[in-house]
């Protein structure tokens, strides 16, 4: 069985200034793509994906999908690697 891990993050959509950051545990989004069929989740994935050093494909949207509050679902990947990958990287905000 793979691992899977769970994030959850807070998104900005229609930001000046795209990047991520984890402060206090809370992961932030922001992304220049509006919430408009779908760009803006698009976007968190490929922003997630990133900053955890994977590949697109392993990220997928699992909860909120009309919502500022997302669940991610990293594949691949357990909790305690995708706490590692987001401490060790750097934030982009």
């Amino acid at each position: 069985m793979k691992a899977k891990a769970l994030v959850s993050a807070w998104v900005k959509p229609g930001s000046r200034e795209p990047g991520w950051a984890l402060r206090d545990g809370v992961v932030t989004l922001r992304v220049r793509e509006r919430a408009i069929e779908g760009a803006a989740n698009a976007a968190c994935i490929r922003t997630l994906a990133t900053a955890l050093g994977i590949s697109a494909s392993r990220v997928r949207l699992r909860r909120g999908e009309r919502a500022r509050r997302k669940t991610f679902e990293i594949e691949g990947l357990d909790a305690a690697a995708v706490a590692a990958r987001l401490r060790a990287a750097p934030d982009l905000l």
